[in-house]
C-alpha cells in the first residue's frame, strides 16, 4: 500500500469513527489491565460478562488481592485458561501493591515484568490508559496489515514496527483501534466483506469478494 493510500485508508476510517474505543469495559487503568490480561484467547464480550460483577467488588489491585486466587476464579471461570489467568492476575496485583503503590505503571519495561503481561498487553495499556501511540498487534491487526498491504510482516513485532513507520503521526493514537475494528467486522478472516468495505480502493488484496 502506497503512502497516499495509507493516508486515505486512515482518513476514511477516522471519518467513519472519529473516536474509536476498546470494546472492553473498564473504569480505571487497573481494570483495563485486568481485562486485557483476561482477554487472551477470549472474546471481549465474554470478558465483559465476567468482569462486570468482578469489578463491582474488586476495582483496585488491593481489593483483587484480597479476593485471592480461588475467590477470583469464582468470577472468571467462564473465561478460557481461567486458572492460569487467575494466578497471573493475583501475582500482578501483589507486584502492583508492593512495588508500584497500587498504581499501574506508565512504563513498558515495568508492565512487561508483570505476570501474564506481554508486549501486546503492555501496548494496549499504554495506548488506551495513557494515550501513547503504540500498536497492539492482535490477530485482526496482523491479518489486516498483511492482507491489505498496509504493513506486511511475518511476525507481530515486525507488523508493529512497520505500522509505527507507515502510519502517519496524526493517526497513530487511534490506529490500532481502527484496524482491529475493521478486521473484526469487515475484513474478517474467512470471508472478508469487501463489498461493504469503505477502504477497498486502498487495499492490495487480490481476491476481493462481493460479500456485504
Amino acid at each position: 500500500m502506497s503512502p497516499k493510500k495509507v493516508e486515505r485508508f486512515f482518513a476514511t476510517l477516522q471519518a467513519a469513527n472519529p473516536h474509536p474505543e476498546t470494546e472492553l469495559v473498564y473504569s480505571n487503568p487497573f481494570e483495563l489491565l485486568a481485562a486485557v490480561l483476561l482477554s487472551a484467547q477470549a472474546t471481549d464480550v465474554g470478558v465483559n460478562k465476567a468482569t462486570g460483577p468482578l469489578f463491582k467488588v474488586a476495582s483496585t489491585p488491593a481489593q483483587m488481592l484480597a479476593l485471592g486466587e480461588e475467590g477470583l476464579i469464582g468470577y472468571i471461570k467462564t473465561i478460557g485458561l481461567y486458572k492460569t489467568k487467575a494466578k497471573h492476575l493475583i501475582e500482578t496485583c501483589r507486584i502492583l501493591v508492593e512495588r508500584h503503590g497500587g498504581q499501574v505503571p506508565r512504563d513498558r519495561e515495568a508492565l512487561e515484568a508483570l505476570p501474564g503481561v506481554g508486549r501486546k498487553t503492555a501496548n494496549v495499556v499504554l495506548n488506551v490508559a495513557f494515550g501513547e501511540p503504540t500498536m497492539a498487534v492482535d490477530t485482526h491487526i496482523f491479518r489486516v496489515s498483511n492482507r491489505t498491504g498496509l504493513a506486511p510482516g511475518k511476525t507481530p513485532l515486525a507488523v508493529e514496527l512497520s505500522l509505527l513507520k507507515r502510519v502517519p503521526p496524526a493517526y497513530r493514537v487511534h490506529a490500532h483501534h481502527w484496524v482491529i475494528l475493521h478486521g473484526r467486522y469487515v475484513c474478517q478472516a474467512r470471508k472478508p466483506r469487501c463489498g461493504a468495505c469503505q477502504v477497498a480502493d486502498c487495499c492490495d488484496y487480490p481476491d476481493k469478494t462481493t460479500a456485504i
